[in-house]
């Protein structure tokens, strides 16, 4: 298996040690909001997974920059580890099906999560009535393409909270640490970005790696989700 690893502003044992001190704190949420918020400032970059159908998958850790994806994936290794090994072994698991680095076996989107006990979506406990429910062939476009070349298309039924329904009450069920997705309404396509939800002195942030203001930043979640369709919201669960 070839790998890359490209840590940025850390070094290997200073990353260990950052880990070690965080799988110390009980609680996920405050866990994911220590290691999420370390994570503060790294670039935003395009495209730093390597593999396709026609090249053969390399197992990628870059901390020098992240798209909205690869930081939950980044954060969610993190918190499940106590070691620099750990977190490596944990990314397979959480990049990967079963951690079998391949293009074949990644988890493209947002609810190939939902696949696994890392997880679970409360987007109904936290909507409630508010919900709307969808089926799509994840990956599949409208005139029968693919979003991403080489992988089937896949039923999936799930459900996101549309963003003009937010009130007190459904502000009030979300939690720092909760994974969220912005609903894509194309076809094939669960969400179309990505971060995490943090609560913080009254107020509702999106921590997440933006491709406009090109770095890992918070912003005001109900300003972000204004003039978007909806969210989906993942739970961590687990160690």
């Amino acid at each position: 298996m070839r790998e890359q690893l490209t840590l940025g502003r850390w070094h290997r044992l200073e990353l260990g040690r950052m880990l070690r001190a965080a799988s110390s704190i009980r609680s996920i949420p405050e866990r994911i909001d220590v290691l999420s918020r370390a994570l503060l400032g790294i670039p935003y970059g395009e495209s730093t997974l390597i593999g396709s159908p026609c090249e053969a998958e390399t197992f990628v850790v870059n901390l020098d920059s992240v798209d909205c994806f690869t930081f939950i994936d980044y954060v969610e290794a993190m918190r499940l580890s106590a070691s620099f090994k750990g977190f490596c072994d944990n990314l397979k698991k959480v990049r990967y099906r079963n951690s079998i680095v391949s293009y074949e076996t990644r988890m493209h989107f947002f609810t190939d999560w939902l696949d696994t006990p890392r997880v679970k979506d409360v987007t109904f406990e936290v909507g409630e009535e508010k919900i709307r429910g969808v089926t799509k062939t994840m990956n599949r476009k409208s005139d029968g393409s693919s979003f991403v070349p080489g992988i089937p298309g896949k039923e999936r039924r799930f459900a996101f909270i549309p963003s003009s329904l937010f009130d007190e009450v459904v502000i009030g069920r979300l939690r720092t640490g909760d994974y969220g997705g912005i609903y894509a309404e194309a076809e094939g396509l669960d969400v179309s970005h990505v971060g995490i939800i943090i609560v913080k002195e009254g107020r509702l942030l999106f921590r997440h790696a933006s491709s406009i203001e090109r770095r890992v930043l918070d912003q005001d979640l109900l300003v972000y989700l204004t003039g978007k369709p909806g969210i989906v919201v993942l739970r961590p669960c687990g160690p």
